[in-house]
């Protein structure tokens, strides 16, 4: 059980707690790279996050972190620190759509708000999360490149695909969705965070970077098109990712996860040289 103190203290994280959570997240920096994101991001102020970050202190130590916005991640938490965020977050399922986060936190995270939550369109409890921080152990596709503005008309209907396959409902299901959705699209190609190759049909392998800190940048939406698909473009696609992300300085470490059932990528993975470090999970509503 989580002991209990007279200086042990629960609450919602500011600004000013900003350096505080980002020396927390760094404790384990690839893993935490997307709560680290978000905290260099918006510095924690609720206007810019969409949410809310809140922290377990033990006296003046920052012990535990959970960002509760559009995604619930724990932050260092162990599986004994989780109730003590349950209420919060139980607050805010509404705005909730996905938990992800080590697979045992995540697991007795869950144990803790299922009884008064809804029930999981996608329970993930396995995912290998992966990491490489080395020249690729394969040669990269050389017409993989960084998209600029002027694919967007093209990329956007793969990214919708790939959404569509990998979460299993349309990004563009919900009123407004197709419009915030293309507006992700092009933030990241303005961020000059996805690359993509093409022939005269389309898109033919895509990803994008979906997060950055000094320690690691984080890849989603890793694509191929499926009559290209065995050609082994996501091998060489991915190792042009890597290449691009460790050779022009965006970071040290490429990191994503990926589900435990989808043997073709985790071995298209492993000859990129990935390995993995950690296991995720991801409950998605």
């Amino acid at each position: 059980m989580l002991r209990t103190r007279e200086l042990e203290q629960v609450r919602v994280l500011g600004p000013g707690d900003r350096d505080r959570f980002v020396a927390l997240a760094e404790q384990d920096p690839v893993v935490n790279v997307f709560a680290d994101y978000r905290a260099r991001l918006t510095n924690l102020d609720e206007r810019w996050l969409g949410g809310q970050v809140w922290g377990r202190f033990d006296g003046e130590e920052l012990v535990a972190g959970c960002h509760l916005g559009a995604n619930l991640v724990p932050v260092q938490c162990t599986p004994d620190d989780v109730g003590v965020f349950a209420d919060a977050a139980l607050r805010r399922r509404g705005h909730v759509g996905t938990i992800v986060g080590p697979s045992d936190v995540v697991s007795a995270l869950w144990e803790v708000l299922e009884p008064r939550w809804a029930r999981p369109r996608e329970v993930r409890l396995r995912q290998p999360h992966l990491e490489i921080d080395h020249v690729p152990d394969v040669a990269p596709a050389t017409d993989v490149r960084l998209t600029n503005p002027g694919d967007l008309e093209v990329l956007y209907p793969a990214c919708v695909a790939m959404y569509t396959e990998e979460v299993g409902v349309s990004p563009e299901n919900d009123a407004g969705g197709g419009d915030l959705y293309r507006a992700r699209v092009q933030q990241l190609i303005g961020r000059g965070w996805s690359m993509a190759s093409f022939d005269e049909a389309g898109v033919v392998f895509k990803a994008e970077i979906a997060c950055v800190t000094p320690y690691a940048a984080q890849v989603q939406g890793v694509w191929v098109r499926p009559d290209r698909r065995g050609e082994g473009l996501a091998v060489s696609g991915m190792a042009a990712v890597v290449a691009h992300v460790l050779g022009s300085g965006v970071a040290p470490v490429v990191s994503l996860y990926v589900n435990e059932w989808n043997t073709p990528a985790r071995a298209a993975y492993a000859r990129v040289g990935f390995e993995q470090t950690a296991t995720f999970a991801t409950l998605m509503f």
